[in-house]
């Protein structure tokens, strides 16, 4: 691989990675035994299960995304940070003491009992699938970053991006794979305090070196609306502050209800108390660390506009601006500590997802079906689930690397259309007490075709003109889980009435 990075600031960067290996290598005779590797033994401390929540909510896209989306527009995004505390209000009170009252090991046990297995099949392989795309989409877009900030060009920047691919998965897998669950966890608190420095550091350097006076400099953002959380008006076709708030409170209830990432950490507690300050940890600190990006976006604007701008070679994107500026702007030694958080972001969302996949493919399947199967036959298993599922997400990587914008748009929209039901089953489940089986996959398959109708549904033929989905796409999470309920209620009726 060949490199712009000065030589100082690559050591800080491979001695960061070999780090957390040897870091998430050290909890393996704490993983010897199934409950140890998939949930670190049930004994894990609330403060540092709510830093890996933090870093599992963050990801190299949070870190260098966020900032993009501020650069060019407002801070309207900022309001989905800012509906997590009522996501966790319900969490806390309903979430939490259903999953460990009920001793569970995956979030979708339940569903077998209330639905019969296909509602628990159901989500398990959607997690499963979901956690290798998001795995492939994670790698893919740390390869671009990484490309970026190494500053790796022309024929061999492919190359090197299905290299950066391969190095990351293996090393990710192999501290998860021997670790398990506490390496997780462990290596996510080390990987958000980096970031977190990370954000900061540059926060503090942008104000410092703002060219014009600072008090000058945020008087011209609100003069342009940059500091806005947009309009207020009960739009559902345009986005502004009320659309991105609903479907905030959706999306996080889908996090903390249904998604293993954020409910195998909840299992995992020591208490249930352990268990809500990991909770109001992870989804309070969020809310500063993402203003923390937004507002470096905002001052990354102000940075440029006010001089004379970017230079001619700059690629154009918004979402480049800050990989830019820490390229050409960081002092030597500053710019690896900042480009190791950019991996340390990605990294906590790898071994995550492939922690909980391993532990839903043992727990719904293997030990489903093989009831009698031995702990170490178990431990076995979830082991080598985890390299298939590590080498799965890389394949799935490197597959995108040259036809990126298809695979991604494509992945995106089917991600969102077969998760689509996976809230609105749950709250059937809990809410609805009396929703049979049936009516439970009428809801479901309404709900997800409702998904797809919105998903897909947009600037269609001509003569199909008058079927396009009429609203903005952040209504489609809500509005398939409504339907579902609905569905589900009404259909309950009629069962329970022949």
């Amino acid at each position: 691989m060949t490199s712009a990075l000065p030589t100082v600031d690559l050591i800080i960067l491979v001695l960061y990675i070999v780090g957390v290996a040897a870091f998430g290598a050290y909890f393996y005779r704490r993983s010897n035994s199934i409950e140890g590797f998939a949930l670190g033994g049930r004994n894990l401390p609330g403060w540092a299960l709510g830093l890996s929540f933090l870093g599992t909510y963050l990801s190299s896209i949070s870190f260098l995304a966020n900032a993009g989306k501020t650069y060019e527009g407002n801070w309207n995004p900022f309001v989905f940070s800012l509906t997590l505390p009522f996501a966790a209000i319900v969490a806390s009170l309903v979430f939490i003491p259903f999953y460990r009252r009920g001793h569970f090991r995956t979030a979708y046990e339940h569903l077998e009992t209330r639905f019969g297995y296909w509602a628990r099949g159901y989500a398990s392989v959607l997690l499963i699938l979901l956690q290798i795309g998001r795995i492939a989409v994670v790698l893919y877009l740390i390869a671009l970053a990484m490309s970026f900030l190494l500053g790796w060009q022309g024929a061999s920047a492919l190359d090197n991006q299905m290299l950066m691919m391969v190095v990351l998965g293996v090393i990710t897998v192999l501290y998860t794979v021997v670790g398990g669950m506490e390496a997780v966890v462990w290596t996510d608190v080390v990987q958000t305090i980096v970031l977190t420095v990370g954000a900061i550091f540059c926060l503090i350097l942008l104000l410092l070196d703002m060219p014009i006076p600072l008090s000058e400099a945020l008087q011209i953002a609100q003069d342009q609306g940059k500091w806005t959380l947009g309009h207020f008006d009960w739009d559902f076709i345009n986005k502004g502050f009320w659309l991105v708030f609903l479907f905030g409170i959706v999306e996080n209830l889908r996090n903390f209800g249904v998604d293993q990432n954020y409910v195998q950490r909840l299992l995992a507690a020591k208490t249930d108390r352990d268990a809500r300050i990991s909770l109001w940890i992870g989804a309070l600190a969020y809310i500063p660390l993402s203003a923390v990006f937004f507002l470096i976006g905002t001052l990354l604007w102000l940075y440029y506009t006010q001089q004379s701008g970017l230079p001619a070679d700059f690629p154009g994107k918004a979402d480049e601006v800050f990989p830019y500026f820490i390229v050409h702007e960081l002092p030597v030694g500053v710019k690896g500590l900042v480009i190791a958080a950019v991996l340390a972001a990605g990294m906590s969302t790898l071994d995550s997802s492939i922690n909980v996949s391993a532990n839903v493919w043992v727990t719904d399947f293997y030990k489903r079906f093989k009831p009698d199967a031995s702990e170490a036959a178990q431990l076995r298993q979830i082991r080598w689930v985890t390299v298939v599922l590590g080498v799965l997400g890389v394949g799935a990587g490197i597959l995108m690397l040259g036809n990126a914008n298809a695979v991604l748009d494509t992945w995106w929209k089917i991600s969102a259309a077969l998760g689509g039901g996976m809230l609105g089953l749950f709250l059937l489940a809990v809410l609805l007490p009396k929703v049979g089986s049936r009516s439970a996959m009428i809801a479901v398959t309404t709900g997800v075709l409702v998904v797809f109708w919105g998903t897909f549904g947009r600037d269609l033929p001509t003569s199909w003109a008058a079927f396009n989905f009429p609203w903005h796409g952040l209504t489609v999470a809500p509005l398939a889980t409504f339907c579902i309920l609905f569905v589900g209620g009404v259909s309950g009726l009629f069962e329970r009435s022949e």
